[in-house]
């Protein structure tokens, strides 16, 4: 499998290179990003196959069917990271919260978020070419919480990487931010700055595209290379749990092989989303994708209007941080598979320039063939959380942005599939408002939370709290380059 351009071919760069090259170096042409020439076919005698299949083995053979220049053993052992999740033997357990609605919970790893269903195995990979290349990598990562700590905690001791973690500072949650600031391994390096997401993510992004932070690294002996989804060794882990999921609505008798269901994504920059549409360009059974967003809904009205419009918009923090973004990556792989290199450059060209784009009639009509969307405000998702608890089921405001799509998105009666992306110890205290107690502290949140709905809270949440903090340097967008540098 070679990967392509989205944005066209600049002269410089290759015109295709291997899986291996593409995750080492993330960056394409014009600012662009790697995609796959094509998709391996997921037909119902591939479904059949896996039916009984452990998910690492259905993981496994869906990667050889992308045939990616990975040796088998590598792939194996990465996979095995998985054995580090709550269960093993299934660690995406899916929960019925409706007669025809089910969670798919991605957040049973070691920080709680879907963030470590792609990074344990991809940090594993990444650092393991590295090794083998004798090269050494700067790995950075942009976070709006749920990318940093699991970056963090997969390439941590990793011979051939460093990280260097950038979050904004106030833009998450205290767990979240407790996960990234007291990491003490040697390799890490943990940055607040101060702004949104935007500000981290477009650093790192504009970094990425430096011909002379590159020669700067390149003079220290070291490689430069990232951890969020705009590298497609996160993307093609994230479709696979689409796969295993449906497979689980099989195995429960709730559907047949064949039968389309609706799959609802809370979505920020559209990776979770673009694992799902990968897997229904593949062939899975997918009636349709429903996106949900909180207030920053700039995912909504694109799919609504067509208008993908920066100028009118303010970020806003909510009590679901991890969609508090505007500037969505994934949705650049969407318009080229759609509308190929050309347009899509034109499409980040005018985005970059004026801070908008808009799709004509023709293109809208295509991108909601596969995609429909809605948002919820926090009262709305405090509601929601309120209602299913008393149900004995606590969700997370992201997944209960979810229900509102769930509820009005839906034009036939499918089996519908929802995706929790974090697990609710990371919000506690949205969470004990949700159910009806005003507390200001994560540890009393947790405490107030699990006394009273009798959840338990993991060990790597509560011991967080006695851990030192190591990492403490807070700086200005500008100033991110000289702490990389300091650092490495």
């Amino acid at each position: 499998m070679q990967f392509i351009e989205t944005r066209g071919n600049d002269g410089r760069k290759p015109k295709s290179v291997s899986f291996s090259d593409a995750i080492l170096n993330p960056s394409a042409s014009f600012g662009g990003l790697y995609v796959p020439q094509n998709i391996p076919n997921i037909n119902q005698n591939f479904l059949e196959q896996h039916l009984e299949s452990h998910y690492k083995t259905l993981a496994l053979d869906f990667l050889q069917a992308f045939n990616i220049d990975i040796e088998e053993e590598v792939l194996v052992e990465a996979l095995n990271r998985y054995e580090r999740f709550d269960d093993p033997s299934n660690p995406v357990p899916l929960s019925k919260i409706e007669k025809d609605c089910f969670v798919s919970e991605l957040y049973h790893g070691p920080t709680r978020a879907f963030k470590d269903m792609a990074l344990q195995p991809f940090g594993y990979i990444l650092s393991k070419i590295a090794q083998e290349r004798g090269e050494e990598y700067l790995i950075m990562a942009a976070t709006s919480g749920d990318t940093g700590p699991a970056t963090l905690e997969t390439f941590k001791n990793q011979k051939g990487v460093k990280v260097a973690c950038l979050y904004p500072d106030g833009g998450t949650s205290d767990v979240q931010k407790l996960q990234m600031v007291t990491e003490d391994a040697s390799n890490l390096k943990v940055i607040g700055v101060k702004g949104n997401f935007d500000d981290t993510q477009n650093s790192l992004k504009a970094l990425l595209a430096s011909d002379d932070f590159k020669a700067e690294l390149e003079e220290r002996g070291i490689k430069l290379s990232a951890a969020n989804s705009v590298n497609f060794g996160r993307i093609i882990f994230q479709v696979i749990y689409h796969i295993h999921s449906y497979l689980e609505l099989v195995r429960k008798k709730e559907i047949a092989i064949g039968d389309k269901v609706y799959l609802v994504v809370p979505s920020g920059n559209f990776g979770n989303a673009l694992g799902a549409y990968y897997a229904k360009k593949a062939g899975l059974p997918i009636e349709k994708i429903l996106i949900s967003s909180n207030v920053n809904n700039i995912l909504t009205d694109w799919i609504k209007t067509g208008v993908y419009d920066l100028t009118t918009r303010t970020l806003i923090q909510t009590e679901s941080p991890a969609m508090d973004i505007l500037k969505s990556s994934n949705i650049e792989r969407i318009l080229f598979d759609k509308f190929g290199h050309a347009r899509t450059k034109e499409f980040m060209d005018l985005l970059e320039r004026e801070g908008k784009f808009t799709l004509n009639e023709s293109e809208l009509s295509s991108l909601r063939e596969d995609f429909s969307a809605s948002y919820s405000d926090d009262n709305t998702c405090n509601t929601v959380i309120g209602k299913y608890a008393k149900n004995g089921y606590i969700m997370d405001p992201h997944t209960a942005t979810c229900m509102r799509a769930y509820e009005t998105l839906r034009e036939k009666s499918l089996m519908t599939i929802v995706y929790s992306t974090a697990e609710w110890t990371k919000f506690s205290p949205a969470v004990a408002k949700a159910l009806g107690k005003e507390v200001s502290s994560d540890t009393d949140a947790l405490r107030w939370v699990s006394q009273n709905t009798n959840v338990t809270v993991p060990a790597m949440i509560s011991n967080l709290f006695s851990k030192p903090v190591i990492h403490t340097v807070v700086v200005k967008k500008e100033s991110i380059k000289g702490e990389m540098l300091n650092f490495i």
